[in-house]
């Protein structure tokens, strides 16, 4: 054994013990073992930096960004929900359509992302059907990672086997190579977790509602009954008040209203593109022909204005409407409401509303008060403002924040940035689905290599607004992921490249080869789906596809079964609550013990394992 040899296997058992201890972050322990093994003159300093360059961490990158933009236009929630209305209340359709639904999101996202955005909308699914929530939540934890086994692009593991098949000089995977084998680990899932879901907490206790949490969008909605107080009415031709501005009609002076939102249609021919324009109202704001304008106040007012003007007033069918209870009309990606408390020497005391100059100076619109446990929400420009009133404002989230730093006279209530990030740009939604339905093409037609399509829909995401800005693009980057699988690449090399994967490879083939491909292919496949338990699904699948691609050359075996037992062995992974993000996430949520992933998660995972030992040769014969 070799002095460099002897340097790679001391860190990749360094490392390895580093990961499963978990009191080192990840990626510092990835960019150390590099720079050891770079010290130590193992790897070259271009080598040991090759792994930031590498594809695999390029792609990584766009895809976090696509992600990003699937839901910051609130695509995927939409699409969850309209496929889960189909579940009913009915509980074993409920987890097989949460289980599809997730699969399907989780072929395109990562599966922490899927979890993410589905686990809110499945534990409302659960109270609907009066289930307990930790009935359906390990199983959509579970099947965002069988989801990632359906494409290529599916999860990290995939992309590093193609690497390793590409840099070893054989054929790359398609887009739609994995697709049968995860077919195969779905269904094989679906049914594991039909017969497990015993094991899983079945406790429904009544319990109190959850509380709101205070500032939040929804909360402002229901404490201040804004649903019954907005109004829309709509410019027609006949309309006295066209190219008029807000400033000249003075309507909150007249009809004692707020207008809140205009909404005007900018393009008529292509209905794919945004087609509703939503602006704050200003003093400046024109209005046109077909405007329809948002105003808040009673319904007296509201109809007097439409009257006086000649505008309708549209009732709750009409085809623009959508429904007031959670808040939407009053806040958009760029548009929302905050709570304000007033300081006890704030200069606001003792003025009117109409003298305040909240919306001069601040550029917000004051829509209610909330005075002790009255709250006044018609007539209030008469309205003299008093210590310990909190008034609800609506404006731009970014005169809001500039609100928020007006520290001397008021004190906004709540994080109206985060709650900004909530807000998702519904408007935007069918261009981010152009935009996934490009990359899909591109990649399945290889017109253009796998790393240039991800980043021209991670681009397009940011140019056409689907990712609110490259600030926020940079955000939904996990960066900690990246630096990992750019720093564990070079301990690949370092393996081939010093003789350890051969060393390892031969004590595999020596010790599992001479029963045959099957229990070899057996052995890599569990001892990937072990270690798996105790470092990062990429980690895993980095250091052992070169060893399984020696010891399927070696055995002269055709190396794509046990690239497949790597890339899957890594991926499933049930048996701990701490060996995958989504594991993790829904452990509070689904009020599950350590127990629960024993008795669900390890015969899953050890099920899968059976079948995909089965299977593999059967696609991808030796």
């Amino acid at each position: 054994m070799s002095e460099s040899m002897l340097i790679t296997l001391i860190v990749l058992v360094i490392v390895s013990v580093l990961f499963v201890s978990g009191k080192v972050r990840s990626d510092l322990v990835a960019i150390g073992s590099l720079l050891v093994l770079m010290l130590f003159n193992v790897l070259t300093p271009a080598e040991a930096l090759s792994g930031f360059s590498n594809s695999v961490v390029i792609m990584m990158i766009g895809l976090f960004v696509v992600g990003g933009g699937i839901f910051q236009t609130g695509l995927a929630k939409m699409a969850s929900r309209k496929l889960l209305q189909l579940a009913g209340t009915n509980e074993t359709r409920l987890l097989v359509m949460v289980m599809l639904v997730t699969a399907l999101i989780g072929t395109f996202v990562s599966n922490t992302g899927t979890v993410a955005v589905m686990m809110p909308i499945v534990v409302s699914l659960a109270k609907r059907a009066e289930t307990h929530p930790g009935r359906l939540l390990m199983p959509l934890a579970f099947t965002s990672s069988l989801g990632g086994m359906l494409t290529l692009i599916g999860t990290p593991p995939n992309l590093v086997i193609q690497e390793t098949l590409i840099h070893a000089g054989l054929d790359k995977l398609s887009f739609f190579s994995f697709t049968p084998m995860g077919v195969i680990c779905l269904v094989t899932g679906i049914i594991g977790m039909i017969v497990l879901r015993r094991f899983l907490p079945n406790n429904q206790k009544k319990e109190n509602k959850s509380k709101r949490t205070p500032g939040s969008l929804k909360d402002l909605v229901r404490k201040y009954q804004l649903s019954q107080n907005l109004f829309r009415v709509q410019v027609g031709q006949e309309s006295t008040i066209r190219s008029k501005t807000l400033l000249e009609l003075n309507i909150p002076v007249n009809f004692k209203l707020t207008v809140i939102e205009i909404r005007r249609k900018i393009s008529a021919k292509n209905q794919f593109f945004k087609t509703i324009n939503q602006e704050i109202a200003g003093p400046d704001t024109v209005i046109d022909e077909n405007d329809i304008l948002y105003v808040h106040g009673s319904y007296e007012d509201a109809e007097r204005f439409a009257l006086e003007y000649g505008l309708n007033l549209l009732d709750e069918e009409a085809a623009e409407q959508q429904p007031f209870s959670n808040g939407e009309q009053y806040a958009t990606s760029e548009v929302g409401i905050a709570e304000v408390m007033l300081t006890p020497n704030s200069k606001h005391i003792g003025k009117l509303v109409k003298h305040s100059e909240f919306r001069e100076k601040y550029r917000v619109n004051i829509l209610g008060i909330q005075r002790r446990e009255q709250y006044l929400l018609h007539h209030l420009k008469e309205e003299k403002m008093r210590f310990g009133d909190a008034l609800l404002v609506q404006g731009t989230w970014t005169d809001i924040a500039r609100l928020a730093a007006e520290k001397g006279d008021v004190v906004v209530v709540g994080q109206p940035l985060e709650e900004s990030r909530k807000v998702t740009m519904d408007q935007k939604a069918p261009i981010a689905i152009g935009i996934m339905v490009l990359m899909v093409l591109l990649l399945i037609t290889e017109i253009v290599p796998a790393v240039a399509a991800i980043m021209v829909a991670a681009i397009l995401m940011v140019i056409f607004g689907c990712v609110r800005s490259m600030d926020e693009a940079y955000k939904t980057v996990n960066w900690e992921s990246i630096v990992l699988i750019g720093g564990m690449i070079p301990m690949s090399i370092a393996i081939e490249k010093t003789g350890a994967a051969l060393l390892l490879s031969d004590a595999l083939v020596n010790t599992l080869g001479s029963y045959g491909s099957v229990v070899l292919l057996a052995g890599v496949y569990f001892t990937t789906s072990l270690l798996t338990l105790f470092i990062s699904n990429t980690a895993c699948a980095i250091l052992f596809a070169p060893i399984a691609l020696t010891a399927a050359t070696q055995l002269g075996a055709n190396p794509l079964p046990f690239l497949f037992a790597v890339s899957i062995g890594a991926s499933m992974c049930f048996a701990s609550p701490f060996s995958t993000p989504p594991n993790a996430l829904v452990m509070s949520a689904g009020r599950y013990k350590f127990s629960h992933y024993i008795k669900v998660g390890l015969p899953l995972q050890l099920l899968i394992g059976i079948v995909m030992v089965a299977t593999l040769p059967l696609i991808y014969p030796f």
